[in-house]
């Protein structure tokens, strides 16, 4: 059965299917573009792996483009080069999709080709021992960015030796020991049609995409089936696992993320979050940035943000800057959160929190790439689709008492600090 979602001038018109097996398609129709991004979806990511297979979902990412039964890696690339699209992947905690952006008309490429690449996939052996290389290689080149190694270290800070905790690249260790079977069999089992979602958005008609996506995946329709059910996660703790996590490097800046245990996606609180997000360290007008960089000049990058899981989340402050200056500059982040902590925010800067969310939403819909992801998300992560116009009147509906209530509870926690710099462990001790 098919479900008109919404239909306005915002959110344009979104219709949802469930097809046979499982396999969910959703659309989004914007007649006003000439092109199509479309996604497929697998519910699986590193949040799913065993220390032992960590870094598997983002292996196989990585694999799948490497071949299927009835194309080869070079035809796979040169099909899409050939009309001009973009055809890419990622891995996330929770979820992997590949995803084209392509012309309107060349749709029936696009939907041939992944789906070719996610049912099909050959994973031979040679494939993976040369991938392995260039995996390996995207973990060196985190390493040598202490900027993206602190977002990682601060991870594994908060959730310690757990699925959240552990990066989405795995180790050079665990890439290491992967075997053609730890990986095929991760695909044999992990790409199943319930656990699948298709996403279209852009010059689009919902029946067409449904017929090309059905003749695509064939015979594995056939089967009956119901959508996997919405991943709920545990519940999540309220205090680090860790106090501290620390690489030390020489490096000229030192690189740190000050923060504590969040909110799962599913909390309702999570608008009110997100305001207090947004005027805490969220723009040029936040608190943070206009105490720390703009009236003192001590960083030149200071920000906070919010991560939601399923039944978890993280708040975070990052900052960079110089070894001399990172205790005054520590003192000033706790000092800003343990204030609206203790008063909020005021109405002014509330309601312009709000309406930055509210514009940065709106304006990050004006490409079919960031529409067809957030199609994607709405099915895995929450299970429904809340209309671009809903999203903007929960956002209204935040006001200060919330976001204090908010901010006394996250920032009352236990903090962690993850720190990449010239430091030896004695070193935190006086953070």
């Amino acid at each position: 059965m098919t479900q008109l979602l919404d239909l306005d001038e915002v959110g344009g018109r979104v219709e949802r299917t469930t097809l046979s097996g499982g396999l969910r398609v959703l659309t989004e129709t914007m007649p006003g573009v000439l092109s199509a991004t479309l996604g497929i979806w697998v519910d699986v990511g590193s949040r799913d792996e065993t220390p032992a297979v960590a870094g598997s979902s983002h292996f196989l990412e990585h694999l799948l483009f490497k071949g299927t039964t009835s194309r080869g890696a070079l035809e796979i690339a040169t099909a899409m080069d050939a009309v001009g699209g973009e055809m890419n992947a990622f891995t996330a905690k929770e979820h992997t999709c590949f995803y084209a952006n392509v012309l309107a008309s060349d749709l029936p490429l696009a939907v041939t080709l992944l789906a070719d690449l996610v049912t099909e996939a050959t994973n031979t052996a040679a494939d993976l021992e040369s991938e392995r290389t260039v995996v390996l290689e995207e973990i060196a080149m985190r390493d040598d960015e202490p900027a993206d190694a602190v977002h990682d270290l601060f991870s594994e800070t908060l959730f310690g030796d757990t699925p959240l905790g552990r990066s989405v690249l795995g180790t050079v260790e665990s890439i290491e020991g992967l075997s053609r079977d730890d990986v095929d069999g991760w695909y044999r089992q992990r790409y199943a049609m319930p656990s699948m979602v298709v996403t279209a958005a852009g010059r689009v008609d919902h029946q067409q995409v449904l017929e090309l996506v059905t003749a695509a995946f064939g015979d594995r329709l056939s089967d009956a089936g119901e959508p996997a059910p919405l991943r709920v996660g545990e519940p999540g703790a309220d205090r680090p696992a860790r106090s501290t996590g620390l690489i030390t490097r020489r490096t000229e800046q030192t690189h740190l993320l000050l923060g504590t245990p969040g909110l799962g996606r599913l909390d309702e609180r999570r608008y009110a979050a997100a305001v207090l997000d947004a005027a805490v360290g969220g723009g040029m007008s936040s608190r943070l940035f206009q105490e720390i960089r703009e009236k003192r000049g001590l960083v030149y990058s200071v920000g906070s943000a919010l991560t939601h899981y399923a039944g978890a989340g993280a708040f975070s402050v990052y900052a960079g800057c110089a070894k001399k200056r990172v205790p005054e500059v520590l003192g000033l982040i706790r000092e800003g959160l343990d204030g609206v902590a203790a008063s909020g925010l005021t109405s002014e800067e509330v309601a312009r929190a709000r309406g930055q969310l509210k514009g940065g939403m709106v304006l990050g819909l004006e490409d079919t790439g960031s529409r067809m992801s957030r199609l994607g998300k709405s099915e895995l992560s929450y299970g429904e689709y809340l209309p671009v116009r809903e999203v903007l009147t929960r956002l209204d509906a935040v006001d200060e008492q919330q976001v204090r209530e908010v901010a006394a509870e996250l920032f009352g926690r236990p903090m962690c600090l993850a720190v990449v710099g010239p430091y030896r462990e004695s070193d935190l001790d006086r953070l």
